[in-house]
């Protein structure tokens, strides 16, 4: 039988309509993912909150099937192409630098960047400076991994809630603007395009929202990331094959353990005490943090048997 989760789903799925989406270009052309991929997640908000949920990774291994890719997730919230949210005391050319050395530890072989959903509540009158800082962010990941493919979604819309919370009409517009210019950007930059923005939903047709996939028109809720996530994989031309709940849900356990671990490892308390100026106190605990390496190697290995188990044991309908 269909577990109840799933006829849940099906109606989420129902709510954004079908997925449009464009990949170099066109919608129908498969992004060819590599046996030994290491995938590293880039963004702000709304890509650093996957990891509360963890479903990109367990769908897009399904999606593989035997294929074996890691990901890495350096998102940050509140963060932008100039990389104000990392650079922590000093300017924001400090946060590339740090994003530079998380990049050489990793050495990517694919990058998903969404950036941009500050462009909702600003004025377009910015955009030309985004996309140079934009095309620096990508010139400084293709320096740390020449091979590397880059996958630029667009920033997904905000939703219009009741009262008192705002109206997000003129908000989804400037999105929807930049989501013309990302499409134009990707294309001079030889990136694949997804527009996230028209998958899950485009211009609301509506008002205010009856079912809403977010918590406060911003950011959304599991069931929304479980959304997001599949809209993101069917734009890269994946399908997801049909799977048993309790044995995904496992998968989706470890996923968890394994993001946890990663972000201790190049996010750490104390960061200051243990890297920055006040490293004369308690610099000498840094040698603990590539410790971290090993377990987070360990959790991959225990992912990709539980997606054996998922594989192995296919949703009966």
């Amino acid at each position: 039988m269909i577990s109840k989760r799933i006829f849940i789903l099906a109606g989420l799925l129902a709510l954004v309509g079908s997925s449009q989406l464009v990949a170099q270009g066109s919608a129908s052309k498969r992004f060819e993912f590599a046996d030994g991929d290491r995938v590293v997640l880039l963004g702000n908000t709304v890509i650093e909150r996957e990891q509360r949920y963890a479903y990109f990774e367990p769908l897009l291994g399904l999606a593989l099937g035997e294929m074996k890719v890691t990901v890495r997730n350096l998102a940050w919230s509140g963060d932008t192409v100039y990389g104000h949210a990392r650079s922590y005391f000093g300017p924001p050319e400090e946060g590339l630098k740090r994003l530079e050395a998380h990049l050489e530890m990793l050495k990517p072989t694919v990058v998903v960047l969404c950036y941009g959903s500050e462009m909702a509540f600003e004025r377009l009158g910015g955009l030309p400076e985004f996309l140079t800082a934009y095309r620096k962010l990508l010139d400084l990941i293709r320096e740390k991994s020449p091979k590397v493919r880059v996958i630029i979604a667009t920033p997904p819309p905000l939703e219009t809630l009741a009262p008192p919370l705002p109206d997000q009409t003129d908000a989804n517009r400037n999105l929807s603007s930049l989501r013309d210019a990302l499409k134009k950007f990707a294309l001079t930059q030889n990136a694949t395009f997804v527009d996230w923005f028209e998958a899950m939903g485009g211009m609301p047709k509506s008002g205010v929202v009856s079912k809403p996939l977010t918590e406060n028109g911003v950011h959304y809720t599991e069931a929304g990331y479980e959304v997001l996530c599949r809209r993101l994989i069917e734009g890269l031309g994946l399908s997801i094959p049909a799977y048993a709940e309790p044995q995904f849900e496992l998968l989706r356990k470890e996923v968890l353990k394994k993001d946890v671990l990663f972000f201790d490892r190049w996010r750490p308390h104390n960061e200051t005490y243990l890297f920055g100026f006040r490293k004369h106190e308690q610099g000498q605990n840094a040698k603990e943090i590539p410790m971290f390496d090993p377990l987070i190697k360990a959790a991959d290995e225990r992912i990709q048997k539980a997606k054996a188990d998922v594989l192995s044991n296919p949703a009966r309908l």
